[in-house]
């Protein structure tokens, strides 16, 4: 690494997008992901559809107790 950078020609925000989304990674438990990938093959759905289903249907649940 250098000492010093000049950061005199540099442009703040450049690569700012105030409409860009940012997805939290998550990580599954090893038994919890072949869980989720055969129950999307099955379904011929996508992971995140088949998580997204799995945790409103929790969510279901918690509203009800």
């Amino acid at each position: 690494m250098k000492k010093e950078y000049d950061f005199s020609k540099g442009v703040r925000g450049k690569f700012y997008n105030a409409e860009g989304e940012f997805n939290l990674p998550i990580y599954l438990d090893p038994e919890v992901e072949k869980f989720v990938e055969s129950l999307s093959s099955e379904k011929k759905l996508d992971r995140s559809q088949i998580v997204n289903k799995l945790l409103r249907k929790d969510m279901e649940i918690m509203e009800l107790t």
